[in-house]
């Protein structure tokens, strides 16, 4: 097949889908967004890559402003514009687009059924319901227009797949209560490239933690996005709650608006111990949490209902146990549970959220334990030789079942 797999924010394990698409004698383009903040893959081309896959930032006028409906509209319709124009060169049977508003994933499908491509739709989150809830406490008049505007246009767009690949079985009833036919709806749940994500020796921490003059302290790590949807105020806790033992620091790699928030706290409270960093290479993953003691996520009450933190899948290949806080019936927090790889918190319960960072903290064999069972769970879970068949059975599928439309046959 001929595939195109768009991923909006560059994230490193659609990226790997695409190697390993290419590596099987498909020919893929991967398109992604430069302007999008946000932790990326290993998005360069390498010397051992597959000759039939080709990698490609689409261009957007300025950053993304991710917060400034007016302008974001403006970017995104040129973005759309431009990775439309790829699609229409490179010519695929089929197209994966995923991690993208609404807007950017109805036009890409447009594009992709006028030149007779098939489109996949790789839910990552239900975006209607996580506009309508960003924008209810900052914006509470355009909050019901723009929500039922992108409720419309998502609704159109999951509608007119030829497929939807959505990354939790909790997404199945939206879908489906959206017209998508339950034969087209898949579930596929996101992953991390493991391999990647080991350290290249046992003194990779070590090494991290000097060059940032962290020593021997026991170090909580936070490392992703600080959007709307998370927390910050549970990282400022952490750090106020050690802020007198020279041995505790917080670390926060991290951009997004809750990063202010966090060096405004720092600032005002002489928060020593909490450090924030900007995101790190890729490259540099395994290092970072092999230099931590614990690695922490959080997700608002509002977020568990849309959102699957995929950051917790890269914390299960780092070997460490995970610390977060986040409604229960997540899909992530029972990745957790049932790994037995963290322990997780209702949001908002700051002195839940203290006493499980302290028990960690107290207890290392415990977080021994935990991290070798999230490394472990990482590898059998997270293996592409079952990852990958699945995504090609999916775009065979659904590229056969367009293919057979344009025609104007009927498949058998």
């Amino acid at each position: 097949m001929r595939v195109c797999v768009h991923d909006h924010c560059g994230h490193p394990f659609p990226v790997q889908l695409s190697r390993w698409l290419a590596a099987r004698g498909h020919a893929v383009l991967h398109l992604y967004a430069p302007a999008v903040e946000a932790p990326r893959g290993r998005l360069a081309q390498r010397p051992g890559d597959p000759a039939g896959l080709k990698i490609e930032a689409v261009p957007m006028p300025g950053n993304l402003a991710k917060y400034r409906p007016a302008r974001r509209y403006v970017q995104e319709r040129a973005y759309a514009r431009r990775a439309g124009q790829r699609i229409a060169a490179f010519a695929p049977d089929v197209v994966l687009s995923g991690n993208c508003s609404a807007l950017v994933q109805r036009r890409l499908q447009l594009a992709a059924h006028r030149h007779g491509a098939a489109f996949v739709y790789w839910l990552q989150d239900i975006y209607a319901l996580a506009v309508k809830r960003s924008l209810a406490g900052r914006m509470p008049r355009l909050a019901p227009v723009a929500g039922r505007l992108v409720d419309r246009m998502e609704t159109a767009a999951l509608a007119d797949s030829d497929a939807v690949v959505a990354i939790t079985e909790d997404f199945l009833p939206a879908v489906i209560g959206r017209g998508v036919h339950p034969d087209r709806a898949h579930v596929i749940p996101n992953w991390a490239p493991v391999a990647e994500l080991t350290p290249d020796s046992r003194d990779a921490g070590a090494r991290w933690r000097m060059r940032h003059g962290l020593g021997r302290r026991f170090l909580f790590v936070y490392a992703g996005t600080l959007g709307l949807k998370h927390e910050p105020h549970d990282l400022a806790a952490l750090a106020r709650a050690h802020r007198d033992d020279p041995n505790v620091g917080v670390v926060v790699i991290g951009q997004g608006p809750g990063r202010a928030a966090l060096e405004r706290a720092k600032a005002a409270e002489h928060l020593t111990n909490l450090m924030v960093l900007d995101f790190v290479p890729f490259a540099e993953m395994a290092a970072v949490m092999a230099a931590a003691d614990v690695l922490v996520a959080m997700l608002t009450p509002e977020a568990g209902s849309f959102s699957v933190p995929s950051k917790v899948l890269t914390y299960l290949c780092g070997g460490r146990p995970v610390l977060a806080a986040m409604p229960p019936g997540n899909a992530a927090a029972r990745t957790l549970h049932a790994a037995d790889a963290g322990l997780v918190v209702e949001p908002g319960d700051e002195a839940a959220w203290l006493a499980a960072a302290d028990a960690l903290r107290r207890d290392p064999e415990r977080r021994a334990r935990m991290g070798a069972a999230g490394r472990a769970h990482a590898e059998r879970a997270f293996a592409m030789k079952r990852i990958g068949p699945q995504f090609v059975e999916v775009l065979e599928t659904a590229a056969g079942a367009r293919a057979d439309r344009h025609a104007g046959t009927t498949p058998a």
